[in-house]
């Protein structure tokens, strides 16, 4: 069940409405059994994996509370078991592919996977919930007691698919607190879920006809055609993902409920540092906080710290994809962020320079240098394979090649986009929808109200552009596939 399917509009109003109509104590039951259903409404079976995962942590959660020895024992053990599941949905044919290409001097080789592996949506979120959930409790934080309760954390529909990952210690105390119907809740979780079927079906969806047509045929194109294309699709693949997020941000609103803000204008970072601030903010945090830091984070001197962060980062890009171009973009992730830090360390002493980082003209070529630095890792992360990457890098950074060619990405895609139009208003559409959350970034505000009846318009405006420039079709949302 997809956030832009019919199944979904049906499916949210009733679960809505029944959740405020039932006794209170009934409410996180309901919530349980609408979260399995929605969940077991692709492929049944893998319900079961969840609620075993979610015995098997539950139990052992409550075994390290009150262990008074073995505990990193059983630390270790939970953690492990829940990454064995992990990468044997999710990495055994990259590793068979891996072994297998160690072994070929050697003249050995591996037996063939006889068995297909469905890789079940979402393991990779609800997988990094359990482990930071067994971390905590080792680390003296108080385990959920009640069953029902902990099987809910996961398994929450608006965030089990593909995030924001969320922090037990912030979820559960808004399970036991005595919720009252509110009408700026629905109406807030509402415009959410406007904003982000917006975002996913107005710009992700049509720009994803140029991007898939690009990197499909990366030879037919010039330089300068292939930079249109990836800045398609890092466009593309902020309002897919952050869509997503306001859908699932809205619909646990309309529940009562708040999860984490995912996304805080990254392309106006000025660093590569500040992007991981304001991109994918859940996952940056799960990653400072449960790996960067276990590993010594920068307690250890510079080459230690700098080790932690290339293999933080290196380990971040592996989650996204058992693939070479996923791990070849976490290192340059890693990479971006170390020059980064030498490269604060060089100008710290010297004034002319920090100045005039620090003016508004500096502050601007900083976001537009880091945006393109972004770009470039883009192009390793969207990719069908590395040796594919490296053609279009090798393409985007041949100054020379100016000419476009005769089958340039527009004119490849744009006859089978459902309204090309849409392209010749996205200025005046990105300025009218997103005006407020730009200021509100600018001027350090977190939010920028606005009149009851430019409210009203925004909304009804959002409507409107959704009926007339909605593709034909649309595609699942890029996030799930991780």
């Amino acid at each position: 069940m997809l956030f832009n399917s019919v199944s979904y509009l049906l499916f949210l109003p009733v679960v809505f409405g029944l959740y405020w109509l039932v006794p209170t104590k009934w409410r996180t039951m309901l919530l349980l059994v609408a979260s399995y259903v929605f969940y077991m409404s692709w492929k049944p079976i893998y319900g079961l994996l969840i609620f075993a995962l979610t015995l098997l942590n539950y139990g052992l959660g409550l075994l390290l509370h009150r262990s008074t020895k073995h505990r990193k024992l059983i630390l270790a053990g939970t953690v492990i078991a829940n990454l064995v599941v992990l990468g044997i949905f999710k990495y055994a044919y990259f590793s068979h592919d891996v072994i297998n290409q160690a072994l070929t001097p050697t003249g050995a080789q591996l037996s063939p996977i006889t068995w297909q592996i469905i890789l079940p949506l979402g393991i990779s979120f609800f997988v990094f919930e359990f482990i930071h959930y067994i971390s905590d409790i080792y680390r003296g934080d108080k385990p959920i007691k009640s069953f029902w309760q902990f099987a809910l954390f996961p398994s929450f529909f608006p965030t089990q698919i593909a995030g924001p990952i969320k922090r037990y210690q912030d979820f559960i105390p808004q399970l036991e607190e005595e919720k009252q119907f509110k009408l700026k809740d629905m109406d807030e979780g509402f415009k959410l879920i406007i904003f982000g079927l917006f975002k996913k079906v107005i710009f992700a969806d049509n720009l994803s006809v140029v991007v898939a047509s690009a990197f499909a045929h990366p030879e037919l194109l010039s330089g300068p055609d292939l930079w249109l294309a990836v800045y398609a699709f890092a466009f593309q693949i902020y309002f897919d993902f952050s869509g997503y997020t306001d859908i699932a941000r809205g619909s646990a609103q309309l529940f009562g409920f708040k999860v984490p803000i995912n996304f805080s204008l990254p392309y106006l970072a000025g660093s590569i540092s500040e992007f991981w601030h304001r991109w994918h903010i859940s996952l940056s945090t799960w990653l400072r906080d449960y790996l960067y830091i276990p590993l010594g984070g920068s307690k250890g001197g510079k080459w230690l710290t700098y080790r932690n962060l290339f293999l933080t980062m290196l380990l971040g890009g592996l989650w996204h994809g058992a693939a070479m171009h996923y791990l070849v973009w976490g290192a340059y992730q890693g990479v971006l962020l170390i020059a980064h830090k030498e490269f604060r360390k060089f100008v710290a002493p010297i004034p002319s320079i920090r100045s005039a980082l620090d003016s508004q003209l500096g502050k601007l070529v900083s976001i537009v240098v880091t945006f393109h630095f972004v770009c470039i890792g883009w192009v390793f992360f969207r990719a069908d394979t590395f040796e594919s990457a490296c053609q279009i890098i090798w393409k985007l950074l041949l100054v020379p090649q100016m000419v476009s060619s005769p089958a340039n990405a527009f004119a490849l895609t744009l006859p089978t986009i459902t309204d090309p139009s849409i392209f010749m208003l996205l200025p005046l559409v990105v300025g009218l929808l997103f005006a407020g959350q730009i200021i509100a970034g600018l001027t350090n505000k977190k939010t920028i109200v606005m009149p009851p009846f430019l409210d009203v318009a925004y909304v009804a405006a959002m409507v409107l552009l959704l009926l007339v420039f909605s593709p034909d079709t649309s595609p699942k949302f890029i996030y799930f596939q991780f």
